[in-house]
């Protein structure tokens, strides 16, 4: 199983779900990870990969209280 490398979370529990388009190979899906980091994720036959991330935002996580 794989993690974000910049807080740890796990990538098979998305955070945030942000959007999710049907492709000719499968889905393309839009997620936000717990330390606000962006993912772009292919889901297809061959399973699920994340082909982009980006880094978390300056301000505050999500899952910090106040955010």
């Amino acid at each position: 199983m794989t993690e974000c490398p910049f807080c740890g979370w796990p990538d098979a529990d998305p955070f945030a779900v942000l959007s999710r388009h049907r492709t000719v190979v499968g889905e393309t899906v839009w997620t936000r990870c717990a330390c606000g980091s962006l993912q772009v994720r292919e889901i297809g036959v061959a399973g699920m990969r994340i082909t982009t991330r980006g880094r978390p935002g300056r301000g505050p996580a999500w899952c910090e209280p106040g955010a």
